[in-house]
């Protein structure tokens, strides 16, 4: 059975741990460790920074995700946005992600006060894209543009 859940702080090194391997994994990238948990005991020490959820099966972490925030006037709202997802390779398959994307548009379908989800997604990872077409999301109306330092 898969249980989801909000993060606590005792799950952060797990979630460390997934955005290290999900850096090298989807773009070839070694991030600096001790970056990555000052940024992720960042969020922990300010919600206002984001909230974290992790999955669990067989009472071990096998997921995370965050959850950051887009003010919304034209919706009068704040849309959540999913990011930094990390499934262990040994569990995927198993309707993990669906399963947290379900948990949280539950949420969001019962708060008055939240609008919608919305997530990025690689150009080049159509198993993702994929997947996130079945569950209903579509990606045809923005296109995303960054400048990153």
């Amino acid at each position: 059975m898969i249980t989801i859940r909000q993060a606590s702080v005792t799950d952060a090194q797990f979630i460390i741990d997934f955005q290290l391997f999900m850096a090298k994994e989807t773009e070839n990238l070694d991030l600096v460790p001790g970056i990555v948990t000052k940024g992720v005991e960042a969020v922990f020490q300010d919600l206002n920074k984001g909230i974290y959820f992790v999955a669990e099966f067989e009472n071990k972490v096998v997921a995370s995700l965050m959850i950051t925030y887009e003010w919304s006037d034209w919706r009068n709202g704040n849309v959540w946005w999913i990011q930094s997802v990390y499934v262990l390779p040994e569990v995927r398959r198993m309707g993990i992600f669906r399963q947290m994307y379900s948990y949280l548009k539950n949420i969001v379908e019962n708060d008055v006060n939240l609008r919608g989800l919305r997530l990025y997604v690689d150009k080049t990872n159509t198993k993702a894209q994929k997947v996130y077409q079945e569950m209903g999301m579509n990606g045809e109306h923005y296109q995303l543009f960054e400048w990153m330092k």
